[in-house]
């Protein structure tokens, strides 16, 4: 049967119309023009770095100068190029079916900071926007990582209280304000110690992730971790 499927509709890449192997892939061009974060990166955000990894930790301009209420961080891809299409095409574009390969890039960038005992909490959609965007696309690959890494999930550890404005084009320190006491936990004490991995779509600033480690504290976590499917990152 799946082989009469598959030569009535064929594999195609998961962002154009070249044939693929294998379902939810990329093809050989697409794959190419992915900027995958392989290199050096920031230990703390996850952002590409120049330079060679020699295993000693680094962090990034931003990093150094922004306190992080967590202690690691990852991200899969730099959001540019097809890395920023991706990454729209999943969060406005209804292509849900990008949480599974997205989640398998990032069960790969993040390494160490998966440990056995590690529990995965998305990042919260306020519920007005969960209902006119009809689901929460840090939810969907919070949910797909931990089927990739057979970590349990808390989907609903925290929670949006605030509605935000945009923040698209708003500075750093906007962003930071806007979202201070945005994100609270459903409950305090659900965690016993826990280490926590918070997942989201992109990281620009911090400023949400932020929010929502300061949440997962309060909830009980013990070590929090953060990872991204992209780290947007400053021109060169």
């Amino acid at each position: 049967m799946q082989s009469a499927l598959r030569l009535l509709y064929p594999a195609q890449c998961l962002m154009c119309e070249e044939r693929t192997a294998i379902e939810f892939a990329l093809c050989g061009t697409c794959w190419a023009e992915t900027p995958f974060i392989t290199g050096l990166s920031c230990d703390q955000c996850g952002a590409a770095l120049p330079g060679e990894a020699d295993g000693a930790s680094v962090l990034c301009d931003d990093c150094l100068t922004i306190a992080r209420p967590w202690e690691r961080g990852r991200a899969a891809l730099s959001y540019r190029d097809l890395g920023r299409r991706i990454v729209l095409a999943l969060k406005h574009g209804d292509r849900t079916d990008l949480a599974r390969p997205a989640a398998t890039w990032m069960a790969g960038a993040a390494g160490p900071l998966l440990r056995e005992e590690s529990v995965i909490v998305p990042v919260p959609l306020h519920w007005t926007r969960l209902v006119k965007r009809r689901y929460n696309q840090a939810a969907l690959l919070a949910n797909a990582l931990g089927r990739e890494t057979g970590r349990r999930v808390i989907p609903d550890l925290l929670a949006r209280r605030l509605r935000t404005q945009p923040l698209g084009g708003k500075s750093r320190d906007a962003r930071f304000a806007a979202l201070a006491e945005a994100i609270v936990p459903r409950g305090r004490g659900r965690l016993d110690g826990e280490p926590v991995l918070l997942v989201d779509d992109v990281m620009t600033s911090g400023a949400t992730l932020a929010a929502a480690a300061e949440a997962a504290g309060t909830a009980g976590a013990g070590s929090i971790d953060v990872l991204t499917l992209a780290r947007a990152e400053k021109d060169p």
